[in-house]
């Protein structure tokens, strides 16, 4: 029987490939949740864009400070040594390159890496793009976390994105509660797959071409 990962798994499961000293912006919604699973013998920076610098988990309900928050206006925490800075400043560290990762949610990722997360076009959506053009071109690396199906049954990882693009060409790893991916010019590559999922049947879930990773076991 097939074993989805839940939000908390997905997000134990992204905070396990931040390496050591890595600087990191975790996006609005789902990403914020892997601050809650980085291991505290680890020394990584987490950023905001609205201008903090070594973020630790959520507090407790009975800790919460109304006026330390992310840029989902969600309640968090300040490590010994974090910091607090202008808006710009913030804009200009995640612009100039230098976060090693952030992690984004996403309507759609292509299977070369493009990623629509900001708007779906619908008339009655409202458009909320916010950093994630700045984030997807400024950091080394861009991590995509999403369920990998729509509620209605469809695939989220496409061909093409048929909503608007946020960045091309910019995800290199998709993680899903069914599935993770590495993503590249040259297609998706499938490097985890759940309990009780084959790769076959995965390929008919999705309906798209894709090549295991060396080692991969379905």
């Amino acid at each position: 029987m097939m074993k989805r990962l839940n939000r908390d798994q997905m997000a134990a499961r992204v905070a396990r490939d931040i390496p050591e000293g890595a600087y990191v912006n975790l996006g609005i919604g789902l990403p914020t949740m892997v601050a809650n699973f980085l291991p505290s013998d680890k020394e990584i920076f987490l950023q905001s864009e609205n201008g903090l610098l070594g973020m630790g988990p959520a507090p407790r309900k009975e800790d919460e400070d109304p006026e330390l928050i992310n840029a989902g206006k969600q309640p968090v925490t300040l490590l010994t040594g974090g910091c607090y800075f202008h808006q710009a400043d913030s804009f200009a560290m995640m612009r100039g390159g230098h976060l090693d990762i952030c992690v984004l949610g996403a309507f759609q990722t292509s299977t070369r890496g493009d990623l629509a997360n900001w708007h779906t076009g619908a008339p009655d959506a409202i458009p909320a793009v916010g950093g994630a053009m700045d984030l997807a071109i400024g950091a080394k690396r861009v991590f995509v976390m999403m369920d990998l199906l729509t509620k209605s049954g469809e695939s989220k990882l496409v061909a093409q994105c048929t909503y608007p693009l946020t960045g091309i060409r910019c995800v290199s790893r998709l993680y899903t509660d069914l599935a993770i991916f590495e993503l590249s010019s040259e297609g998706a590559v499938v490097t985890e797959l759940v309990d009780g999922l084959s790769l076959d049947e995965l390929k008919q879930m999705i309906g798209l071409p894709l090549r295991a990773a060396p080692g991969l076991t379905s």
